[in-house]
């Protein structure tokens, strides 16, 4: 596609465009934040001898996830319209790509016929970056301390064209999955059960950090830095995506009327109001099941499952059913966990969040909701991509979560293959013990940590 850089097209540039290009840059701005919520998270929970090392690998691989889904991501999650519109995967690739001409026009330079609201699209572009660079932070909370950092950071390149894909199938409303009935608001299949799918490959062939189920030589106790800091992290996270979640609304003429992504029917207060209403059921069971079990883990998990399992339905439950849905998510958060204490798999976050919270929100949907209307775009009215067309039904919401998770599984077990012929994947226990601070930056922590202090007591008794 070639454009005439002479020409003026004022209608790509009104006040309402205006309004409409604020509103999704403020959610990928907001975006950043859920970013800082999760490295105060992780800064919290990590151990002192690795907390440093930890936060500089995250934040690596959420730029390699962000510079490549520049790169090439958006351009494949975007050929969804265009094979709507009789295009090509390919003919989306060469405008959309980070050399493309339309990721590098001026709006009032495009004509509408061509690509109308281009601002909003260009800006997205920025705002699913951040989100496949989340992704790849989420899976490093899964194999961190573990996993070596060349490993890692392949993985994360690899797993933002993964996730372009994922993205393109499973979110939108004329992708292969989402046109056939498959429904997620808020893109719970490839932000949360893609990495979460390859946890369940990585993890046991990692195995267990020292200290974590049992004493260690050298580490007695896996005793995280700060509950404090994490628990603050969580409140950030809640206090971000209230403006990403209005980011999932497309809006069309008069210009505040908001349909979801999926183009189901929606309004900006429902969705608000319903991401509430997760948060509160999803706390209030967390504290229930802390207070219980006498363990602080559930008190900080309960809010997350709660969000997680209302994520993919935020446009169109009612609030009072989003609460009871949310209630029940800690309960399965808690029961995923517990299994995978007892069988000494030492993975506690992606899991039990996606895996266990993230699949129950996808299939109460499909239970209580089927046969909402919803896919196609507007304005088409007949066709395989009319407007509203196709209906929320609960097979299609187990086919993706399978196709999600699937799909991490099997792009895990392929770069575990390569790995082991190749650089290898894990960090040696011995250097986890020391603690991957000093071995890879000779940094010691400023205070003596005392799990290795008692550790170094019994030995010398």
């Amino acid at each position: 596609m070639s454009l005439d850089a002479t020409s003026q097209f004022a209608e790509q540039v009104t006040v309402n465009q205006l309004v409409q290009n604020v509103v999704y840059a403020t959610g990928a701005i907001s975006a950043l934040f859920v970013v800082v919520g999760l490295l105060l998270i992780d800064v919290g929970a990590s151990r002192r001898r690795s907390g440093f090392n930890s936060t500089v690998e995250k934040l690596v691989g959420f730029f390699i996830g962000f510079a490549t889904f520049f790169l090439i991501g958006f351009s494949i999650w975007a050929s969804q319209y265009y094979i709507m519109a009789g295009g090509t995967m390919a003919d989306s690739i060469r405008d959309w790509w980070a050399g493309g001409v339309l990721a590098n026009a001026l709006a009032q330079n495009v004509d509408p016929a061509v690509f109308p609201g281009i601002n909003n699209y260009q800006i997205f572009i920025f705002f699913i970056a951040s989100f496949a660079g989340i992704a790849n932070i989420l899976l490093h909370f899964a194999v961190a301390d573990r996993m070596k950092p060349s490993a890692f950071y392949i993985t994360s390149f690899v797993t933002t064209i993964v996730f372009g894909f994922v993205a393109y199938w499973t979110w939108g409303s004329v992708g292969p999955l989402t046109n056939r009935g498959y429904h997620d608001f808020f893109g719970v299949g490839f932000v949360y059960l893609l990495p979460a799918g390859m946890a369940m490959v990585f993890v046991p062939m990692l195995g267990e950090r020292p200290g974590i189920f049992s004493p260690h030589a050298k580490v007695s106790d896996y005793r995280p830095v700060s509950l404090g800091l994490s628990v603050t992290g969580l409140f950030v996270i809640f206090a971000s995506l209230p403006m990403v979640i209005v980011a999932c609304l497309f809006f069309f003429d008069p210009g505040a009327y908001a349909v979801s992504v999926t183009m189901a029917d929606t309004s900006v207060a429902m969705a608000f109001n319903n991401y509430g209403a997760a948060w509160a059921g999803g706390a209030l069971m967390g504290a229930i099941i802390a207070y219980k079990k006498r363990k602080l883990d559930y008190f900080t998990m309960g809010p997350m499952a709660g969000y997680v399992s209302g994520a993919s339905g935020l446009d169109v439950y009612l609030p009072w059913q989003m609460f009871l849905v949310a209630m029940g998510a800690p309960l399965v958060a808690y029961a995923v966990y517990e299994f995978l204490h007892k069988m000494r798999i030492d993975e506690h976050k992606l899991i039990p969040l996606f895996i266990g919270a993230g699949t129950y929100g996808l299939v109460m949907v499909g239970l209580l909701k089927a046969g909402t209307p919803r896919g196609g775009w507007l304005g088409i009215t007949e066709g395989p991509y009319a407007f509203q067309h196709g209906e929320i039904s609960l097979l299609m919401q187990l086919v993706g979560a399978a196709a999600c998770i699937g799909t991490g599984v099997v792009t895990a077990f392929v770069l575990a293959f390569i790995f082991k012929h190749t650089i290898g994947m894990k960090v040696s226990e011995e250097d986890q013990a020391i603690g991957l601070d000093k071995v890879y930056w000779d940094l010691e922590p400023d205070v003596e940590p005392s799990a290795e202090a008692r550790s170094s007591a019994a030995d010398s008794a």
